[in-house]
Order: C-alpha cells, then structure tokens, then sequence
C-alpha cells in the first residue's frame, strides 16, 4: 500500500460526527421545498418518457433528446414565463447529434446559462422550481431521472465561481439545489468539484446529510465522495488520502436502506484500490458485532481483490460468512 501522507491540517479540523445544519442552509432548502409544493403552477410538470434499461446497441444519450429538451422547455415555461422557448430549443438541438449523454448534459447547461436569469441565484431559483415530485422509493426508478444530468451539470459548470453570482458566495444556493436534485436523481457528478474546490466546506456538510430523513440524500454522502465513482471526475486528494471521508462511511454502514449500504461497499471497494491495508483494517474492525446486512457489505467491498486471490480480502470474505454462520447458530440455542 502506498504511504499515506501525514494527516493535513484541513483534514484534521474537519467534523468527525453529524451535526445539525445551520439555520441559513435550513432556510434555503425550506424554501425551496416551499417553492417546490404542488401548487397551480407547477401541476403541469412532467418527465419525458423513458425506458427501464437501455436495449442492446441503443445509446444512453437518447435520453437527452427532442422529448427531453420538450419537457425541459415545458417545465421552465411554466415556472417562468418570460423564458423564450423557442430560443431554447433552436439552440439546444444545435450541435447536440453527436455528443454522448454526459456531454448533452454540460451542452444543454450551457444552453441554460444563457436563457435563463444571469445572477446564478435566481437561475437556480426557476431551476429548482421547476423540479417535480421528489422520488418515493429506492429501486426501480428507470432511467427517465437521468432528465435531470442538465440541471445538475449546470451546478457545477456555474455554482462554483462568485463571479457568476454577481461577486456573492454561491455554495449555500449550489448545495441546497444537490440537496433537492439528488431527491430525484444523484448530485454524486456535481458534488464532486465542490469537494475538490472547497473539501472542508463540503464535506462538514456532507456528514450533516449522513443523518437526513431522505435515502437519497444519505446515498449522496458516500457515493459523491467516491475516489473512483465510474463516469465522474475522480477526487485527487481521496485517491491520495481516503481518511477524510471515513467518518461518513462509519455513519451508513449500517444504513436501514440497501441503496444507501451499496454504496459505502462500493466506496470501500474504491479505496480498496489505491489503499487496500486501509480498506481491509476498516472491514476487519467492522465485522465484530457485525449485523447481517453489514456483513454483506464487507463482502461485497473485497469482492474485486478477493477475485484476485488477495489473501487479505478471502480471509475477510470467510470472516463475514463465519460470522453470520455463528450468529445464526446463538439464535439457534
């Protein structure tokens, strides 16, 4: 395993447990949520029809086509009537034939920034209002919420830089709007440069998610700090040192939601790879007192150096089965 660098002051001053938000966070999200309820206004809104999985040889980015940029266009004329709509779509369906899904998404962010408001603050106002309902459940979701890959590339090509924002802070707008965005779709693309650009700001608002009453946002906390999450930026400094971010995997290892442990796994599973000590010392002291589902976990976190014949990760993967097989045989007495 690589050396890990001496602890930094900035990761050492950072929260080792959940705290409650603060009460300008709490405000914003309030009104956005307030700005978000089903109301006259915002009945009309609607997702563009899509499938559950994607067909062999058919590509992700027509998810992001004509009816996409249809729905897009409907939605933000009802939130905002002033927004011209056939400006809009002349300009999104310029140039977007050949770029893939992630690249349609930073196109059609693009295409927002200059139709909508110029102070970042009041785009992301029509942009969140123009949300709908936020998602009930955790499986079976399809792949029509990938409508929302524009909006989330919107926050972080322009929620980062104050001269966006009229020379103002835009962090507490950006992080409010991942907060209600994740609610139906994943922030875990856009989180990733906040992380990047301010990692003490994010991550303490990171683990006061890790404690939110909504999956989805709990699901954020581990998978936007991923070091490797597939298709995203990696995290430089995670990939160096992951540390930092294991209070949030301690906080939803044991999370009710599958959705939410799948994640912290797979996240391991991440720092398995550049620091595989690390990764296995954590499964090793989680398996003590290990629940069934936390066991599963470990598990799956070593699968992939477990396949490689990785003595370390097959003793962990016996470790968790034994476990399970004990726990089972007490409740048998």
């Amino acid at each position: 395993m690589p050396d890990l660098p001496p602890r930094s002051l900035s990761a050492s001053s950072l929260p080792r447990v959940a705290s409650l938000p603060d009460d300008g966070w709490l405000a914003r999200v309030a009104l956005m949520r307030t700005s978000n309820t089903a109301s006259p206004e915002t009945a009309g809104l609607r997702l563009p029809e899509a499938p559950r999985s994607i067909a062999q040889g058919s590509s992700l980015a027509l998810l992001l086509d004509r009816e996409a940029i249809e729905c897009l266009t409907h939605n933000l004329g009802i939130v905002h009537p002033a927004f011209d709509a056939a400006g809009f779509q002349r300009d999104a369906h310029e140039g977007l034939g050949p770029l893939s899904i992630l690249r349609r998404g930073e196109h059609l962010a693009r295409v927002l920034r200059r139709h909508l408001p110029p102070a970042y603050d009041d785009a992301i106002a029509i942009l969140t209002r123009s949300l709908t309902p936020v998602l009930s459940r955790t499986e079976g979701l399809g792949l029509a919420v990938f409508f929302y890959l524009p909006h989330v590339s919107f926050i972080a090509l322009y929620g980062l830089d104050p001269a966006e924002n009229g020379g103002r802070d835009p962090f507490e707008t950006s992080m409010a709007a991942q907060y209600e965005l994740t609610r139906r779709f994943s922030a875990e693309f856009s989180m990733r440069p906040f992380f990047i650009q301010w990692p003490e700001r994010t991550l303490a608002r990171l683990l006061e998610w890790t404690i939110d009453p909504d999956p989805h946002v709990r699901r954020l906390c581990s998978e936007g700090t991923r070091p490797r999450l597939p298709w995203a930026i990696r995290i430089p400094a995670l990939i160096r040192d992951p540390r930092p971010v294991i209070p949030i995997l301690e906080s939803l290892r044991d999370d009710p939601e599958d959705y939410v442990r799948r994640s912290v796994a797979n996240h391991l599973g991440d720092i398995a790879k550049d620091h595989p000590e690390l990764a296995f010392e954590i499964c090793e002291r989680w398996v003590s007192g290990a629940s069934e589902e936390r066991k599963w976990l470990i598990r799956h976190a070593v699968r992939h150096p477990a396949k490689h014949g990785i003595a370390a990760a097959l003793q962990l993967r016996e470790l968790a089965k034994a476990a399970s097989r004990g726990r089972a045989a007490s409740l048998g007495r």
